[in-house]
């Protein structure tokens, strides 16, 4: 029997709202008593406790607990995100940002991660998933799950976004266009995230 260890993450909901008649009955029938319900600017989400042997098998099977609801329920995704600011990563790792802005200016390490939006403006996006991975490569964090937790979550953002027929279509459309949805995931150029 593998052992297990508590996770902490939260569900972001959509289809309800704090009117939804029920929710809080619906979520706790469906196995979700080890979640804390929550309602911010209009949107729902869940606070999630959860013991389990992994990080991905904590949130798939709770996933499909708000998903066996008997009202409709959709998770529209799963935080913690994975695009950060520079505050972010110094929040997420517990040092100061003068430490994440010598990493980001490349003043201590080389070949920190490049930002991958908002370029121009004074609090540009990183991958977390591709901080992680420079965290490990250049024995900042020793653990391996730490990387693969974030690429976890980055790809079941991914996954769930595609849950939509509509969203879905118009990428793999796009896709097309764009001659990238034939390319083998041998190739250098394929990459899931």
């Amino acid at each position: 029997m593998k052992a297990t260890k508590l996770f902490q993450f939260t569900l972001i909901l959509k289809n309800v709202d704090e009117n939804t008649k029920d929710l809080e009955d619906s979520l706790f029938e469906s196995g979700c008593n080890d979640a804390l319900i929550n309602f911010r600017n209009g949107a729902v989400y869940l606070e999630f406790d959860r013991e389990s042997s992994s990080l991905e098998e904590a949130i798939i099977s709770a996933i499909k607990d708000v998903q066996s609801a008997s009202i409709i329920i959709d998770v529209s995704s799963v935080a913690p995100e994975n695009l950060v600011t520079e505050s972010e990563i110094s929040k997420r790792l517990n040092v100061s940002r003068q430490s994440v802005s010598l990493w980001i200016n490349k003043n201590r390490r080389t070949s920190f991660p490049h930002p991958v939006m908002r370029l121009s403006e004074k609090s540009p996006l990183w991958k977390w998933n591709e901080i992680t991975e420079w965290l490990y490569n250049n024995k900042i964090i020793t653990d391996h799950e730490i990387v693969e937790n974030s690429l976890f979550i980055a790809n079941i953002n991914g996954a769930l976004e595609e849950c939509d027929k509509n969203t879905r279509d118009m990428r793999h459309n796009l896709l097309n266009k764009i001659g990238r949805n034939n390319l083998h995931p041998d190739n250098p150029r394929f990459s899931l995230i």
